[in-house]
């Protein structure tokens, strides 16, 4: 072969180097390109799926947040409705104790003070009639009921004698 021969054999041969290499690379691109599609897609079906946790999530919050409104709202009506018969029995207490009083005052046996209160006999013992086994508060230590219109509940003293029992229940 002469020499015009081996030239154009090697322009050839580097024409069909060139090719195969552009041809590998634009292959090469296209398989990355492919690739980097199907991770996206992977990526957005991810987020898909965060972005639906994170709606049912909120909606769980949103629900909780209902319910301990609902909770406080109970609970509100539970203190009224505590309040409303806290003054209830406050009232039924103190009519108790004005027929207490009025019962002290009607019975011949037992001495009150000028407040209808139940006071020592002289000689330390309770003037209470027989059968009954009440016992007074001294005589500088006599009760007289609060009489307050605030809603607030007092102690009253006890008229079973300091015996302790528990209501039935």
């Amino acid at each position: 072969m002469n020499t015009t021969g081996w030239i154009v054999l090697i322009v050839v041969v580097v024409i069909v180097i060139i090719a195969i290499v552009v041809i590998a690379s634009t292959v090469g691109r296209r398989r990355k390109q492919e690739a980097d599609r199907q991770r996206a897609g992977e990526l957005r079906q991810e987020a898909a799926e965060h972005d639906l946790a994170a709606r049912e999530r909120e909606a769980k919050a949103a629900r909780a947040a209902a319910d301990a409104k609902q909770a406080e709202v109970e609970a509100e009506r539970l203190r009224r409705e505590a309040d409303e018969r806290e003054r209830s029995a406050a009232e039924v207490r103190a009519e108790s104790e004005d027929k207490l009083r009025k019962a002290d005052d009607v019975d011949p046996d037992v001495r009150t003070d000028r407040h209808g209160n139940r006071v020592d006999s002289a000689d330390g013992a309770e003037a209470a009639p027989a059968g009954t086994a009440a016992t007074a508060a001294p005589a500088d230590r006599a009760y007289e009921a609060p009489r307050v219109d605030d809603g607030t509940a007092h102690e009253a003293p006890r008229i079973d004698g300091g015996r302790h029992t528990e209501p039935p229940r």
